[in-house]
């Protein structure tokens, strides 16, 4: 009578494994510490250097990287450096769909963090 119990187990831990078949654990692990300390320090001078700010911007880089995955967080960085820098040649970033698509699901990434840690 434990097939029951045990066809749930299997369904639940089938469901939290996407089809790369990377766990749950590993998806929210995938950010680099580099870029964690990166993103941690860049807050901080944001929101002051005290034990309060490392407390948040850990925090808000943490809820970044459950809801967005590394390499996405990585071309939407990109995206928004491009859209900073002027010329005729970076036009295409601004209004292209896909890069606002990306930009887009950074912001609503951070605007989550923004809820949960500030």
């Amino acid at each position: 009578m434990m097939r029951a119990p045990l066809a749930a187990l299997v369904v639940v831990l089938a469901a939290a494994l996407p089809a790369g078949g990377q766990s749950m654990s590993d998806r929210l692990n995938d950010y680099p510490t580099e870029a964690r300390a990166d993103y941690v320090f860049g807050c901080m001078a944001a929101n002051g250097q005290s034990r309060t700010a490392l407390r948040q911007c850990s925090c808000s880089i943490d809820v970044i990287a459950s809801i967005l995955p590394y390499d996405k967080y990585i071309e939407a960085e990109t995206v928004l450096s491009l859209q900073q820098a002027g010329g005729e040649q970076t036009a295409m970033f601004k209004s292209a769909v896909v890069p606002r698509t990306m930009v887009a699901d950074l912001r609503r990434a951070q605007a989550e963090a923004e809820i949960l840690c500030f």
